[in-house]
């Protein structure tokens, strides 16, 4: 029986962009969510807050999404936590190029506020044991 996906850290530079995306997954689907403006914030706040999941965007200023990732792997509680990538760059060739470096899914942006939640449970599900 696969643990139920809980928290989040949500790591989105664009206010906008990321105050829609914490009103559909914490306010409507229930996710415990917390929200981080940089790469920087999230590597403050992601041992802590000890995440099921990232979420994170790729295109961000100073430290972009894959460096994130490879400062976060370097913490051993956040090692093997599942990692999607929330991005407008989603051509085939970067797809795999995110999946390379260990993520576990893409999200196109901009991203369907109705189906967010569904994506994030429908990858759960395929990668959570």
């Amino acid at each position: 029986m696969t643990a139920p996906l809980d928290k989040i850290l949500y790591v989105e530079d664009d206010p906008d962009i990321q105050a829609i995306a914490v009103m559909v997954l914490d306010a409507i689907s229930g996710f415990k969510l917390e929200p981080c403006s940089s790469g920087a914030e999230a590597l403050r706040k992601a041992v802590a807050f000890n995440p099921d999941l990232i979420l994170l965007d790729v295109m961000m200023p100073g430290m972009d999404g894959p460096e994130t990732l490879q400062a976060l792997r370097k913490f051993p509680e956040l090692a093997e936590k599942p990692v999607v990538f929330m991005t407008a760059k989603v051509q085939p060739q970067e797809v795999q190029g995110y999946l390379a470096l260990g993520a576990v899914g893409v999200i196109a942006k901009p991203f369907d506020p109705m189906t967010l939640a569904d994506q994030l449970r429908e990858i759960w599900a395929r990668v959570a044991h």
